[in-house]
């Protein structure tokens, strides 16, 4: 199938880029802005409006098809790509990208994202670019063989057709306990994220948060309906390490205490600490998993900084360096890459969580459903931004088109049969 032409178009994320560095740094807040001097590259102010910059395949039949490219939250923070800049991302597609999709044969996914992905001068592709146009290629994959994303996926890794529904993770940002409210009354599989990004919302040796996690787990209590009992998951952003410090048997022993407050639920504690690389992170963290785990503990620890690319989560994977790991679409890069990576993480016996960020568009969120469906991963983020109404509906009401199209499917194939 081939492409007729590209088509860009400048767009918006749905959230902002953040600074983490000044953040961390101790960055005030004043209203939705903060204030102080950016401390990493590129950003010229702490927040800034997420750009994006959709790519559009316009087939043989006229028939066009999108995906978007967009960076993280937190870019240029623990190891990631650079802050998005619509022009350079724009003008590298033109120059480079888009002649090699006139060449390829759109019709087969992986084999098409392998050519337009191949490096240049030795470098790989921003995984922006990846990202976007990776989303595209599989929507043209899925137009011209008249089937869904996820069975496109299924066919390039030999999948059966998956059954199970996948559980939705919502998170909060600033607006804790409404967004936590609407969560439980919504009956979210996993919540609330948190946003335990500063040493105020960490508080004094931690006190701060465990007040958190036990109000979230009361209130679930007070305002769920019978029999809703959610995982709850947090993430601190390294702060656990920054205020407790680096050394494992400490951060396990605080993460036992955080469990030992809100019995009978399981405990998600992402990104307890930032040990500086990735190799560091590694050996810290299966540390602290087999601590965790030596203890028979509720708590699982998710990894995010330092865990970026597939040959990164391949790393954390084979070295059990947590029990879940948080496969950051945006920051994988091609979609290709995140499917693979689910499967890694289940041949490791490691959870497998496809996530992404508060940046990302209603398009680049729903190709991630179909992956996250096709490979049967452990949970998925309910995406883009952090309003947590528009994402979870986004996610899960083109998970249960899905799965509903996928039933279908499955009926006339046993007819068939």
């Amino acid at each position: 199938m081939q492409i007729k032409d590209v088509l860009l178009a400048p767009g918006n994320g749905a959230f902002f880029y953040d600074d983490q560095e000044a953040i961390r740094s101790g960055a005030i807040q004043d209203g939705f802005i903060y204030l102080g001097t950016p401390k990493t590259p590129e950003f010229n102010s702490i927040r800034v409006p997420a750009s994006s910059l959709s790519v559009g395949l316009v087939l043989a039949d006229d028939n066009v098809v999108w995906g978007d490219m967009i960076n993280v939250q937190y870019s240029g923070a623990g190891g990631r790509d650079p802050l998005f800049d619509t022009n350079q991302i724009s003008n590298l597609t033109s120059r480079v990208v888009a002649p090699r999709l006139l060449e390829v044969d759109a019709s087969v996914f992986g084999t098409s994202c392998a050519r337009v992905f191949e490096h240049v001068k030795g470098q790989r592709l921003p995984l922006a670019v990846e990202y976007g146009v990776s989303q595209a290629l599989l929507r043209a994959a899925a137009h011209f063989q008249r089937k869904t994303m996820a069975e496109i996926v299924c066919l390039e890794f030999d999948l059966p057709l998956p059954t199970r529904r996948v559980p939705i993770y919502c998170q909060s940002g600033d607006a804790r306990e409404i967004n936590v409210d609407k969560m439980i009354l919504k009956a979210v599989d996993v919540l609330p994220h948190g946003l335990i990004n500063s040493r105020q919302k960490f508080g004094d040796g931690g006190q701060t948060f465990i007040e958190f996690v036990t109000w979230v787990a009361t209130r679930t209590r007070q305002i769920g309906r019978p029999g809703y009992h959610p995982v709850l998951h947090f993430d601190v952003y390294g702060w656990i390490g920054q205020e407790i410090g680096l050394e494992p048997q400490r951060i396990a022993d605080f993460i036992c205490r955080v469990v030992d407050t809100v019995p009978g639920f399981t405990i998600n504690i992402e990104s307890p600490a930032d040990f500086g690389s990735t190799q560091a992170q590694i050996e810290n963290y299966a540390k602290i998993v087999s601590i965790l785990d030596s203890r028979d503990s509720s708590a699982r620890i998710v990894v995010d900084e330092r865990c970026n690319t597939l040959d990164d989560i391949r790393l954390f994977a084979e070295a059990r360096a947590a029990h879940l790991i948080q496969i950051k679409t945006p920051d994988v890069g091609s979609l290709a890459d995140t499917a693979h990576a689910v499967l890694l993480c289940k041949e490791n016996k490691v959870g497998a969580y496809v996530g992404g960020s508060c940046t990302e568009t209603d398009l680049s969120a729903q190709a991630s459903v179909h992956i996250s469906v096709a490979t049967q991963a452990d949970m998925m983020l309910a995406k883009p931004g952090m309003g947590v109404d528009e994402a979870f509906s986004i996610v899960g009401n083109e998970q249960n088109r899905l799965l509903a199209m996928l039933n279908r499917r499955r009926a006339q194939e046993e007819n068939i049969g």
